[in-house]
């Protein structure tokens, strides 16, 4: 008998594979990361999808069992297309944590991960992304994305069953067989599960769209590849220059006084705690001082009670309030492929300078003059990358002395210049409410017991409101404290300051915390803000606007409901450019630029 041929040794198991025995192929191991997702990080899902049904129903659990059925299908699906066994573990490792994530502030403060809102995730500022981190959201994720993962860790992934036996190319083609059939199978169960509930599902659907985008982690997945093609497509080609016919008004060439016109976009402050705007608490005193004061003088002070802002989020509402289309034809892409209101008045001569106190200018200020509070590192004002907003005009008194000074020796005085200075505030951003006012002043820290945590859990709805109203004194006192440097120089330079925030925030109400839901459907408070303006008294004269015109006609602006639309067109007028991108109607001073046109009363 001839000796039997030699066999392969069998390959020593690695210590873990002698404990557990853990096998798995890469169908098998698709099916049971989809089922894990859908029972682990899509609770918001189900929540708003059964919101008002009936549980003694029996078609309210058929209905969940479709929906269940149909989200597992889903992801089953989706990772079919791409899953390999070469990257299998590390892409379900990625979804895991990410699912878990998602799931967890989904659930906390009631968000929406669409294009916008990842796109808002992905631009945050480190310090503002160290402040979400809590010990609940680490107690989550150790949970849902942890112990999965330790799990992951000790699976062998085996050839599927397709690959034991035969020649190379039939062993392939029977892989490709049974991921074929499972792909097949993903979709026949995802078509039946939304035929069997169709009619409820296809109205559930069509009145609240954005619940797809609490689908985890397709919700991720969709609005990540969304974000990237968008960027890309924006950075393969330049901003679009747009005001190319803007030129400087008549008023320019008769001024005798510099110009500065101080634009403070604020962060998350909502009209409805503006205490300018009849809120039970006095959360403005020191402008309210101010709009008493100047009721009866020469300077020009109002209030707007009625604004809407263009988004919830910074990365939308900052872009748009600088376009000249806004929130009624708004249109993302043709926004951020746009040069803005700043290169505008950049190309008419104004010096433009952006400084920022938040997580950058969105595109608003490319390529144009500007810093970074952190950078100046104002004494007393900054810890740990972190910056009051009174670092903003910490150095106002000596940017305003500047413009002043004479000019080289035997030039005479400087010529005066047109000056749009804008200051991006950290104003409310939450969820750290409580970081926003200096710690050492007690004046902020007049509504009380207010919040200490980052985490929102940790505190009741009464200590949520009491942060959030004394971070709102603080920008009360920034920006009264930037009015009060102006006025001071009201005899040497003619001065304006615009207050708008740029969306608003939601503290509890029906379970929602913080911003950035679909505009579609995010409640009033995340959408209202406050705006206030204040102005010199040469101010009129020095853009060519009649006397006494101007405290009548922004009154009665701001008797009207107004929004961010108007922001662009009222910055032109404000700094007197003329272009064919002005829309008089969107124009708060619009009345006073009739009264003054050729051959009507001065």
């Amino acid at each position: 008998m001839p000796p039997s041929p030699p066999t392969s040794p069998t390959p020593r198991a690695r210590p873990w594979q002698r404990r557990l025995g853990l096998e798995a192929s890469v169908e098998q191991l698709i099916v049971l990361a989809a089922l894990f997702w859908t029972l682990s990080a899509n609770r918001p899902f189900f929540n708003a999808a059964l919101k008002g049904r009936d549980l003694g129903d029996v078609s309210a659990w058929g209905f969940a069992a479709a929906l269940m059925l149909g989200v597992l299908a889903l992801h089953v699906l989706l990772l079919a297309l791409v899953a390999h066994r070469w990257w299998i573990k590390p892409l379900l490792a990625l979804l895991t944590v990410a699912s878990a994530l998602a799931g967890y502030y989904m659930g906390a403060f009631g968000i929406y991960l669409d294009p916008s809102m990842l796109r808002n995730v992905l631009h945050t500022h480190p310090g503002e992304a160290r402040e979400l981190l809590s010990g609940e959201m680490a107690l989550h994720l150790l949970l849902y994305a942890g112990l999965p993962l330790l799990l992951l860790w000790q699976v062998r992934v085996r050839p599927g069953a397709g690959w034991r036996g035969g020649g190379l190319g039939r062993r392939v083609g029977r892989a490709m067989a049974v991921r074929l059939g499972l792909l097949l199978l993903a979709l026949a169960l995802l078509l039946g599960a939304v035929m069997a509930v169709f009619q409820p599902l296809a109205s559930l659907m069509r009145n609240h769209r954005e619940l797809r985008y609490l689908i985890t982690p397709a919700n991720l997945v969709w609005s990540l590849g969304a974000v990237v093609a968008a960027d890309a497509k924006g950075a393969a080609q330049p901003r679009q220059p747009i005001g190319l016919d803007v030129a400087p008004g008549p008023s320019w060439a008769g001024r005798q006084k510099p110009l500065v016109v101080l634009l403070v976009v604020g962060e998350t402050a909502r009209a409805a705690n503006w205490g300018l705007n009849g809120y039970a608490r006095q959360t403005t005193p020191e402008l309210a001082a101010l709009l008493q004061a100047s009721a009866g003088g020469p300077t020009v002070m109002l209030n707007f009670p009625q604004v809407t802002a263009c988004g919830t989020n910074t990365e939308t509402s900052l872009p748009c309030m600088f376009a000249p289309i806004g929130r009624r034809d708004y249109d993302d892409g043709r926004i951020r492929g746009q040069q803005s209101l700043l290169h505008v008045a950049a190309r008419a001569g104004v010096d433009v300078h952006w400084r920022d106190n938040q997580s950058g200018c969105k595109g608003v200020c490319d390529g144009l003059p500007g810093d970074t509070v952190s950078a100046q590192n104002a004494p007393g004002l900054c810890r740990d990358g972190n910056c009051l907003d009174e670092g903003l005009i910490a150095d106002l008194d000596q940017r305003l002395q500047a413009l002043t000074r004479p000019g080289p020796a035997g030039a005479g005085a400087a010529p005066p210049g047109t000056h749009l200075w804008v200051l991006h505030m950290l104003g409310n951003h939450g969820p750290a409410y409580h970081r926003r006012v200096p710690t050492a002043a007690p004046g902020f820290a007049r509504f009380q017991p207010a919040c200490s945590s980052d985490d929102l859990r940790l505190c009741t709805s009464e200590q949520i409101v009491n942060a959030y109203d004394n971070a709102l004194l603080y920008t009360d006192h920034v920006l009264a404290s930037a009015i009060a440097k102006l006025q001071a120089r009201a005899g040497e330079i003619d001065t304006a300051l615009v207050y708008v925030s740029d969306h608003g925030e939601s503290l509890g109400e029906r379970g929602l915390y913080l911003h950035g839901l679909p505009y579609a459907i995010a409640p009033d408070v995340q959408k209202q803000v406050p705006m206030v303006a204040w102005f010199s008294p040469g101010l009129a004269s020095a853009i060519g606007l009649p006397a006494g015109c101007l405290k009548p006609t922004l009154q009665q602006a701001a008797a009207r409901p107004l929004a961010h639309d108007h922001l662009f067109h009222t910055l032109l007028s404000l700094l007197d450019l003329r272009t064919a991108l002005h829309a008089p109607d969107y124009d708060l001073l619009a009345p006073c630029r009739s009264a003054a046109a050729p051959g009507s009363p001065r």
